[in-house]
């Protein structure tokens, strides 16, 4: 497990959770250029998005999976847009 902190939009705020990243929770994307979205992870029923902004902290989104996303970086990006977080 690790300690993560990432931004919660269903309250507003940043908050630590502990994390752990398994090849069965989580998918990796590559060739990431600045501001995309490089892993995206099944967590304690939700989804943590995280980008390769430097400083930026993930994002994490209750009631929603990888699967409902199609597993995809674009699915990732407009969850992101929905909650204002880009």
């Amino acid at each position: 497990m690790k300690s993560v902190t990432v931004y919660n939009p269903q309250k507003g705020r940043l908050e630590t959770i502990n994390v752990e990243y398994t090849e069965e929770n989580t998918t990796y994307f590559k060739d990431t250029m600045a501001k995309n979205v490089y892993r995206i992870t099944d967590w304690d029923g939700g989804l943590i998005i995280q980008t390769t902004s430097f400083g930026s902290s993930p994002l994490w989104v209750y009631d929603i999976s990888r699967a409902d996303i199609g597993n995809s970086r674009k699915g990732a990006k407009q969850l992101m847009r929905l909650h204002d977080y880009t």
